[in-house]
């Protein structure tokens, strides 16, 4: 739907102008606080961004809803609405490694229907409109075809609750470990569902994540096509996406 793609092109747009300024920060100090642990971050980069995109959006699409990581709900009279993490990776960006990223997800009546990831560090750009396949700095990705687990690379994380609470994904990962070629722990959620849909990993696993970590990668793993599964559980959500030879396959070990 064109219209789908006029909103997508906009966010594209915003997000390289926010891309900018935050690796011009990045350069100096920063302010930062902690929110839930010490792990878990709020840069002043964080604050900056999520306004500076939430007022575009008001400016362009009044009346359009807003979910965003750090200021919450903005309500409208919109079926659109706008899912935005303005750092995903927050702690990447704050020791000054490269892997973090913008992600905005958009959606109308409820169903997804498009996904930008920009990682202004690695000078790359993820995107997907629903069925419309997927793209990496304009060029068509697919998934990987990678059907044995002993060659797979899988990507994974951890809870910012991992000391206090025992369901830590520390099981899982002793359950995959030595059954796969390899895990990566790389710190974005939206940028590892993009390394599968990419082909560069063939799985990614994540427990107690928000929607604004998992919106755009989703569709963009989907549309290159990937499978993915998203159960909401107590303290976030269980997101597995994968490669279709795999994804079974990793569905029944991790066994959420």
């Amino acid at each position: 739907m064109k219209e789908w793609k006029d909103m997508l092109l906009s966010a594209k747009i915003w997000v390289k102008e926010a891309g900018e300024k935050q690796v011009e920060k990045a350069q100096g100090p920063m302010e930062m606080n902690s929110k839930t642990s010490a792990i878990d971050l709020v840069t002043e980069l964080d604050v900056w961004t999520e306004k500076f995109l939430t007022e575009k959006i008001q400016q362009e699409y009044p009346g359009h809803v807003m979910r965003t990581e750090e200021s919450g709900f903005y309500e409208g009279d919109s079926d659109y609405e706008w899912v935005i993490d303005p750092i995903d990776g927050t702690v990447n960006y704050a020791r000054g490694l490269p892997f973090f990223c913008i992600s905005i997800g958009i959606r109308y009546k409820g169903e997804t229907i498009a996904g930008l990831i920009h990682a202004p560090k690695l000078n790359e750009t993820y995107e997907a409109v629903k069925g419309e396949g997927a793209f990496l700095n304009d060029r068509p990705i697919k998934v990987s075809e990678t059907s044995m687990l002993n060659k797979a690379v899988i990507g994974t994380g951890f809870p910012y609750d991992k000391g206090t609470d025992k369901d830590n994904n520390l099981s899982h990962v002793q359950e995959l470990v030595p059954r796969v070629g390899g895990i990566r722990r790389l710190g974005s959620a939206a940028l590892d569902l993009a390394q599968v849909a990419c082909g560069r990993m063939d799985g990614y696993w994540e427990l107690k994540l928000k929607v604004w970590d998992v919106e755009a990668g989703l569709l963009v793993l989907e549309e290159a096509g990937g499978k993915t599964i998203v159960s909401e559980e107590d303290k976030g959500l269980y997101v597995m996406g994968a490669n279709p030879y795999l994804f079974n396959t990793l569905n029944e070990l991790i066994k959420r």
